[in-house]
């Protein structure tokens, strides 16, 4: 190629207009870089404020489209197509960039990390955050394989940040035990998938089908479905919960985008259908069930991640649900936040993670048993919260599915129908330990030598509240 002065300055144009476009990216770049160099320069300022404030930019940045301070540019293809911006990813973005202003706020109120520590948690934290939203808008098997990396390598380091404790180290060592062997079967998917000339997932290849079947196990892994799931309880459990809601949450979100994305940009095929239905059906139940015989907090929320995974399952396999996920997701980083949030507002009260710690919490501290509360009932699906919403529109999506197909295939759609019972029989059997940690909450007598979480933690879970029930009543906009 031969460059002119003219081709320069529009490969230049080019440029400014995809930085643009990927503003908050370009702010958690530059926070991670400005943490790093504070801890050498300012080593008295607390680097949570300077997190807060980039958090705050990023927020912006993406408001700012959406508010009309700048013109959004046409979706499409950017930096030379290794990455496409298009609605879905935007609001994929959103979601992921308040999930991280959110959660430095918690952090500042639940005082993990310390200062000492707190430069260091606040990069892996940004970092993490970073390559989850390029996984929502990787266009290239190079860009997935690097977006993938760079969400899942801090969260190694956030697993274990807990120095000291044997849970920690251990959490740390299965998750990249687990995420190395996922990095390498995708890695190897993908190689498959560039010497096959790009096969599409429908087709008759081996090879090409090896590749695709290798790719999903790894996108697989990082939503924690059955049967890539084992990681996630035992990660959860021995790492802080404040990084348990980051793990749990966020790595979510950047993986529906990144499936939901690879999803269509293949061609449809009914065996990829039929084996999301069956991985959807038995991820909810096998999650729902695991959690009635969990005492503590942190893993009985682990596995209702996990059942939450195959809710998520069932929306993909639809290919067509963009709106459900987008109102799901944002219901989830919400109430998923609030129960990781009292999980470490009650440690730091009581000293421990179990869900005996959680009695008289209605006696002991009211705002926060009443802020837990609304995130509990949101997970189990009841107006007029965000949860319940998020719900109806995925099972409403599933029944228009088994509709579709019930004419043209009928055992297809016949499937559809059946998976939608079973969402709605899991929904049944997750009152069970949901309602168990309202009860213990509320209706149970306080301990003796009871120690009171601070206001501040309740005002923070009303918020989260109140951002639940205003997103339940208003989720068309959405």
């Amino acid at each position: 190629m031969l460059f002119t002065p003219a081709s320069v300055a529009a490969l230049q144009l080019r440029l400014l207009e995809d930085l643009h476009r990927f503003a908050p990216e370009v702010v958690l770049v530059g926070a991670v870089v400005g943490l790093l160099v504070l801890r050498m320069v300012a080593p008295k300022l607390h680097p949570g404020t300077v997190a807060l404030a980039a958090a705050l930019a990023a927020c912006a940045a993406l408001a700012g489209p959406w508010l009309g301070l700048w013109p959004r540019f046409d979706d499409g293809p950017a930096f030379s197509g290794l990455l496409h911006l298009d609605p879905f990813a935007f609001q994929l973005r959103a979601i992921l960039v308040g999930f991280l202003l959110l959660l430095v706020v918690l952090t500042r109120i639940t005082g993990l990390p310390d200062a000492a520590d707190a430069a260091d948690f606040h990069v892996l934290v940004f970092g993490a955050v970073l390559g989850m939203m390029v996984m929502t808008t990787a266009n290239h098997f190079l860009t997935v394989f690097l977006a993938v990396e760079m969400a899942s390598l801090p969260g190694y380091a956030l697993a274990g940040f807990l120095k000291g404790r044997r849970t920690a180290g251990e959490a740390a060592m299965k998750y990249v035990l687990y995420g190395a062997a996922a990095s390498g079967v995708l890695l190897y998917g993908i190689s498959l998938l560039a010497v096959s000339g790009g096969a599409t997932m429908a087709g008759t290849g081996f090879v090409p089908l090896v590749g695709w079947l290798f790719v999903a196990v790894g996108v697989m892994f990082k939503l924690g479905v059955v049967p890539l799931h084992v990681w996630l309880p035992d990660v959860l459990e021995g790492s802080a919960a404040e990084v348990a809601a980051l793990l749990s949450t966020a790595s979510k979100i950047g993986a529906v985008g990144l499936a939901a994305r690879l999803l269509h940009t293949a061609p449809a095929d009914d065996g990829v259908r039929w084996g999301m239905i069956v991985v959807a059906a038995v991820t909810m139940t096998f999650g729902n069930l695991l959690a009635f015989r969990q005492t503590n907090l942190k893993r009985l929320f682990a596995y209702s991640t996990i059942a939450h995974a195959g809710t998520v399952m069932m929306a993909l396999s639809t290919r067509q649900a963009t709106d459900s996920l987008v109102l799901y997701l944002a219901a989830y980083a919400l109430m998923n936040l609030g129960a990781f949030a009292t999980v470490a507002l009650v440690r730091n009260a009581t000293g421990s993670e179990e869900v005996a710690a959680l009695r008289g919490l209605g006696e002991r501290a009211p705002l926060v048993a009443v802020g837990f509360a609304a995130c509990v009932a949101s997970l189990l699906g009841l107006p007029p919260f965000a949860g319940f919403a998020g719900k109806f529109l995925v099972y409403r999506d599933t029944y228009a599915a088994g509709q579709s197909f019930l004419e043209a295939q009928p055992a297809l759609g016949t499937a559809y129908l059946v998976l939608l019972a079973v969402g709605v029989v899991n929904q049944v059997l997750s009152a069970g330990y949901y309602l168990k940690l309202l009860r213990v909450a509320v209706l149970d007598d306080a301990p003796p030598a009871r120690v009171e979480p601070p206001e501040s933690g309740g005002g923070y879970l009303l918020l989260l509240a109140a951002l639940l029930v205003a997103l339940g009543l208003a989720w068309g906009r959405l």
